[in-house]
């Protein structure tokens, strides 16, 4: 490494270090594949031709790009084009191969007719048959379809609630819906319609008419020519697992999953069928952390896959019987792995340097023990301490921390901050009980089991009372604000990337799939229970905010709109309180290195500048510096999402 780089901080390295996505192959092509890469500075879309292991990239706007499928037959890329992020668009497509020798001009559009839209899936059949998801604030959700050889798609399906495709049968015949007419955004159903006259010829509903709602999902159909048989997560036992469902008979298969000594996986536990369908690749989640088994069908055996302890960021089980992988913990960083031994893609460059590895720590909170995960700087003891401590807040809410490679983290604990992500009630990977936890006091139930934590983080001697920093992006930046409020002597600084802020005008102008998600979390509209949404608003407690607070914010954000981030920041300059704003142009976080950098910079600048400079480690804070703690937006279960 020449001197020059050496001298570039090791947090500095790992955001700037380039990093892939798992690969997605085409079914009927599998040497065609494509995966998501940030080696260019921005996270754009990469096409990888195994048979040569040529790679190109297909998309290169300002902003980034990240959402893309290849058609079965691996011909043609098709991916989601956006304004600056603002997830508002329309699906455009390209060959595989590249264009054609002196061809100009934007790719064209992939289903010509189709206004922008929110995506709310996309299927693309072996036949040429393509269905269509889109999301309007007008409309609610809209599925088309367009026949192989038709000029235009037709509306096939139309709700004013959330819903999405599922996935296309093999022989295109079928199409499973993923819906919420029910009203419960968190528990969606399944509808199978016949494509042919768009009949319904099964429904699995297990909200409607219950007192305990259980959520179903497709995972997809089996991919054999004429086989009705539909993968299907369900909570029914409490937590989400898989179940074969034959929706042409309505016959439904358990799937008893019992590791070599005979137990049943604890946990979360997940699926897709392995080509030929004679088998299944089971994802187990576990204390965030995560595996991989293969599951026969017809013996009912489960075998584990060889997977190092910590997180499984996506699998894929290739023809030649192969399961790729990709794979980090909080010590390593990332790589696409296979279960033959090898790393099968790595990004170009230099491999970022690790970090330090996770602690779990199990607290006594008000609703149950709460999962947090806990890293110490660099070379200190358990007995060492205190120190300031970032409470780093994941988002979602339906989401959770884990035992896996990231950089923001990491640049804490090499300025010298001990760092505890929280896995707070409404988290996933706990149980369904846990996640539903949430409902009706929105952000007060998080932050009473965050409270529980930093208590002990202090009672330890971890933790430095009096040089808290409480931060996060997204739903953590919700609950940053809202935490500084509700908790307003507990925390010394605080840091807000992409947060709600004013959630009564965050419901006006988010998007529609949005809306429906706050309408079940609160239990019903503003109007219909105002109490609940002005008790769980940071702007309702702004007043007893006691410390300085930073926010950044994505001018194009759909899902924490800008608007009611300016309410909050224009509340705080009437009642004098110190604060700092940033922002930029995108969306719900940046797919843009040079702008995460930036963000992380200014955040780092931000508590030393507050803290104290005594609290910043050896490493330079005046260099680059990397991603802010904001994801970037992938799918509408939430407020988040990730490039990984």
């Amino acid at each position: 490494m020449s001197e020059e780089k050496s001298a570039v901080p090791a947090w500095e390295q790992r955001f700037r270090a380039a990093r892939v996505s798992l690969p997605d192959w085409a079914d009927d092509a599998p040497d065609r594949a494509l995966y998501v890469s940030n080696a260019t500075g921005t996270y754009e879309v990469y096409a990888w031709d195994r048979a040569t292991d040529t790679h190109r990239r297909v998309t290169g706007r300002p902003n980034g790009t990240t959402d893309a499928e290849l058609t079965p037959d691996g011909a043609w890329v098709w991916w989601f084009d956006d304004n600056d992020g603002d997830e508002f668009g329309i699906w455009r497509r390209r060959p595989f191969a590249g264009r054609p020798e002196g061809a100009d001009g934007p790719d064209e559009e992939a289903v010509p007719g189709l206004a922008a839209s929110y995506s709310a899936g996309l299927a693309l059949g072996r036949d040429g048959t393509v269905v269509v998801g889109r999301s309007t604030d007008e409309h609610g959700t809209t599925l088309h379809l367009r026949r192989p050889g038709a000029a235009e798609a037709v509306e096939i399906y139309r709700h004013e609630e959330y819903g999405g495709v599922g996935d296309l049968s093999y022989d295109s015949t079928l199409l499973a819906i993923d819906h919420t007419e029910h009203g419960d955004a968190m528990h969606s159903a399944i509808r199978i319609v016949r494509l042919s006259d768009g009949a319904t010829v099964a429904e699995l509903d297990e909200v409607t008419g219950r007192d305990e709602p259980r959520g179903v999902a497709c995972l997809g159909f089996a991919p054999v020519e004429g086989d009705t048989r539909l993968l299907v997560a369900h909570q029914r036992t409490g937590r989400w697992e898989p179940m074969i469902w034959d929706v042409a008979t309505g016959a439904e298969t358990a799937l008893p999953l019992r590791d070599e000594q005979g137990r049943e996986l604890p946990g979360d536990v997940s699926a897709q069928w392995r080509p030929g369908a004679a088998a299944l690749l089971v994802e187990h989640e576990y204390e965030a952390r995560s595996e991989l088994f293969s599951y026969a069908l017809d013996t009912g055996v489960l075998t584990r896959l060889d997977t190092p302890r910590g997180t499984v960021g996506g699998a894929t089980a290739r023809p030649d019987g192969t399961v790729e992988f990709l794979w980090s913990s909080a010590a390593e960083p990332s790589a696409v792995r296979s279960t033959a031994g090898t790393v099968v893609l790595r990004a170009p460059g230099a491999v970022p340097p690790g970090s330090v590895p996770v602690e779990d720590v199990w607290v006594d909170g008000p609703g149950g023990r709460v999962h947090a995960l806990v890293q110490r700087p660099a070379g200190a003891g358990e007995g060492d301490g205190p120190f300031p401590t970032v409470f780093e807040i994941h988002g979602g809410p339906t989401h959770h921390d884990s035992d896996a490679f990231a950089a923001g983290p990491a640049a804490w604990l090499d300025h010298g901050f001990a760092v505890v992500r929280v896995n707070y009630r409404g988290s996933t990977g706990y149980g369904q009980a846990w996640t539903d936890a949430l409902r009706e006091r929105v952000g007060l139930i998080e932050l009473e089991d965050i409270g529980a934590v930093r208590d002990w983080a202090v009672a330890s001697g971890l933790a430095d009372p009096a040089r808290l920093v409480l931060t996060g992006g997204s739903w953590g930046g919700y609950l940053t604000l809202l935490g500084l409020g509700v908790q307003p002597e507990s925390w010394a600084l605080g840091v807000a990337a992409v947060p709600v802020a004013d959630y009564l005008t965050a419901y006006d102008d988010e998007m529609e799939a949005l809306k429906s998600l706050d309408r079940t979390l609160f239990g019903g509209t503003p109007e219909e229970v105002p109490e609940r949404w002005t008790a769980s608003s940071p702007l309702t407690y702004v007043e007893q905010v006691r410390v300085p607070v930073y926010i950044s914010a994505g001018v194009n954000d759909p899902r924490c709109p800008i608007r009611q981030i300016e309410n909050y920041v224009e509340r705080l300059e009437q009642l004098g309180k110190p604060h700092e704003v940033y922002r930029y142009d995108a969306g719900h976080g940046s797919l843009v290195v040079e702008e995460r950098i930036k963000q992380l910079r200014l955040e780092i600048d931000f508590v030393r500048r507050h803290l104290g400079a005594g609290v910043v480690g050896e490493n330079r804070v005046d260099g680059t510096a990397g991603a802010t703690g904001a994801a970037v937006a992938s799918g509408v279960a939430g407020r988040d999402g990730g490039t990984g």
